[in-house]
């Protein structure tokens, strides 16, 4: 119903930059809160970034000041700019978007794929 594509990930030398993309297709009537997670090897998902459909943001402490999310809602799509890469950061970073399809009132979550992002010399 709902499918969302990841892009931008790769390859970064500490302090570097990348950009990731995440947009959402499908028979959506509305979307919420859009976000990113990641999660390294052998440790938990966690939250990275949020921002809700009024431009509300929410960050883990040890990416302010690194990391920005944006959004545009006309093409349901989420952003995550990544500043001053460190290699702590290296892990699989996931879109997520609570959204409702055409025809339904409840809320979901759905999920991308992944996409990895490494940060080494």
């Amino acid at each position: 119903q709902v499918q969302l594509v990841e892009s931008g990930g790769g390859l970064v030398q500490p302090g570097g930059s990348l950009r990731l993309s995440c947009a959402a297709s499908g028979i959506i009537f509305s979307i919420d809160s859009m976000g990113w997670y990641r999660q390294a090897p052998g440790k938990q998902r966690e939250l990275v970034a949020i921002i809700t459909r009024g431009g509300n943001i929410n960050y883990v402490d040890s990416v302010k000041g690194r990391f920005t999310i944006s959004r545009d809602n006309a093409k349901n799509t989420v952003y995550l700019q990544m500043n001053s890469l460190k290699p702590e950061d290296t892990a699989v970073y996931y879109c997520d978007a609570k959204c409702r399809v055409l025809g339904e009132t409840t809320v979901r979550d759905y999920w991308g794929q992944g996409t990895q992002v490494t940060v080494s010399s």
